[in-house]
């Protein structure tokens, strides 16, 4: 070996340690850095001419488990969609609230039914008659507030699909310029990790509001489908449409024309949550607007309406006729009956809760008087103030235990009250059944991300990495060192 052999193996020898030195430094600064992935050098023994020519850097490779990644992306989506339910129901039972807590449904039924058999105790009492007309006022308030919450609930969904989706066209149309900037710097010989990490970063914005599977292209390149099917990314971005609904009722439905579905390129998809795009926080998100809350408010209203029909019978208040509203009305009228007439139109049923409403005759704050609650709704006149028939009869219709007209509450019989607590069950069980997957999904997704994190950084292993480059490198300068004396010792002779 000549000492010009020598020499280029030593000085290949210190361009691979001070590129690894550079390497390792690169990854300790970024061990916590969101979406770093490690690198490697790439060494390969140099030939030239048949002999060796030394130590050749190949490149820097990003060290990532494609298969863990893969999964973590699945299960960010999985755990992200299970919490938006959990938090649905969590919010609905709050708001329909603990029967043991001032202000809940529960309290607020048992009050107006406390008050009605109060009132009947002593019929002559104003007094009694204007508490338990208030307390009819207070069941109003809180069922209505629980719909309105409903409703805004499901606005509030909306708003956020238009926001994923418009986060979604950004990000892909970004990934799209990312990937063929990726390519271009590694066909000019540049070093395109850091690049690839901007990339991954938006990946893992994608993968929570949609589950998505990357599939690696030539040249770099990566391209984005669904779990469900879609294609998001292949060469070219998608774009994805959504109009936003401005305000948010009972009636408004996907099927019906006033909510937005989605398109990819133009094409209508579907928007369950097993769709092309469900699984994630936009699949979710349409779950809420679409089918959780509407089932909410489906029960809510059959629970609005059995209230109106236990009222709106002439065998309770002898005053009213089948046409003349109850002592619960829809907005002031009576609830409609069917065709036949004898039966409430459940097709008029929807947003019942939002329109409940006590009857102004025997309310002083809309001009009526809390006689009317004691001598019947529709009478002309005070009757015997004594007289606690139909106080008695309102009460015991309050009580009485009969099947819902309405609502996925099966056909045991229960009483009003009784229903206000099955309502509050429904809640409850909804609860606790997104809670049991949230509780799965989040362990998946701890578990895959623990392993995720295993495969990056690990500043001890670079450290130690260190103390090699650093010997490698003082072993390279010594065979320099050595060389440059020998070329002395013959310049001297």
């Amino acid at each position: 070996m000549s000492i010009a052999s020598a020499f280029n193996f030593a000085r290949s020898g210190l361009t691979a340690s001070s590129r690894m030195a550079e390497v390792v430094s690169s990854n300790i600064a970024n061990a916590m850095t969101e979406g770093y992935a490690r690198r490697e050098l790439s060494l390969s023994s140099q030939t030239l001419g048949g002999t060796g020519g030394g130590v050749s850097i190949v490149g820097v490779n990003r060290v990532v488990n494609q298969v863990v990644t893969q999964d973590l992306m699945l299960a960010d989506a999985a755990s992200a969609n299970s919490t938006a339910k959990t938090d649905f129901y969590n919010r609905l039972e709050t708001q329909i609230g603990d029967p043991e807590t001032a202000g809940s449904l529960s309290a607020t039924m048992s009050e107006f039914e406390n008050a009605l058999q109060t009132a009947g105790s002593m019929p002559d009492s104003t007094p009694r008659l204007t508490a338990t007309v208030k307390a009819a006022a207070t069941v109003v308030s809180k069922v209505n507030s629980i719909s309105d919450d409903i409703q805004a609930t499901r606005l509030t969904a909306d708003k956020s699909i238009g926001k994923q989706v418009q986060t979604l066209n950004q990000t892909l149309s970004q990934l799209e310029e990312l990937n063929r900037t990726i390519t271009t710097q590694i066909s000019i010989g540049n070093d395109a990790a850091g690049l690839m990490d901007e990339r991954q970063s938006l990946v893992n914005q994608i993968s929570e509001i949609v589950p998505i599977r990357v599939v690696q292209r030539d040249n770099n390149q990566i391209s984005l489908f669904t779990s469900g099917g879609a294609i998001l990314l292949d060469g070219t971005a998608a774009h994805l449409d959504f109009d936003g609904a401005g305000v948010m009722q009972a009636s408004y439905s996907l099927s019906s024309g006033e909510l937005s579905g989605i398109t990819i390129n133009g094409v209508s998809v579907s928007t369950a949550d097993d769709g092309p795009l469900g699984g994630g926080t936009l699949g979710a998100a349409f779950a809420v607007r679409d089918e959780l809350a509407p089932e909410a408010q489906s029960q809510l209203d059959a629970f609005a309406m059995d209230l109106v029909n236990r009222f709106q019978d002439s065998s309770v208040d002898t005053t009213l006729s089948s046409t003349d509203p109850g002592l619960f009305t829809d907005r002031g009228d009576a609830f409609e009956f069917a065709s036949d007439g004898t039966a409430l139109d459940p097709s008029k049923e929807v947003g019942l809760a939002g329109r409940l409403r006590l009857n102004a005759i025997v309310d002083p704050e809309q001009g009526g008087a809390v006689w009317h609650l004691r001598d019947g709704l529709m009478a002309g006149s005070q009757g015997a103030i004594g007289d606690a028939t139909i106080l008695n009869a309102l009460s015991g219709a309050l009580s009485k235990a009969s099947a819902p007209a309405s609502g996925d509450f099966g056909s045991a019989l229960r009483s009003s009250s009784g229903l206000a607590s099955d309502l509050l069950s429904y809640a409850s069980s909804g609860r606790q059944s997104a809670e049991l997957t949230q509780g799965y999904t989040t362990a998946r997704q701890e578990t895959l991300k623990e392993m995720s994190l295993a495969d990056g950084v690990d500043t001890d292993y670079e450290m130690q990495t260190l103390l090699v480059v650093e010997k490698a490198y003082a072993a390279n300068a010594k065979v320099v060192q050595t060389i440059d004396a020998m070329l002395q010792e013959l310049l001297d002779i």
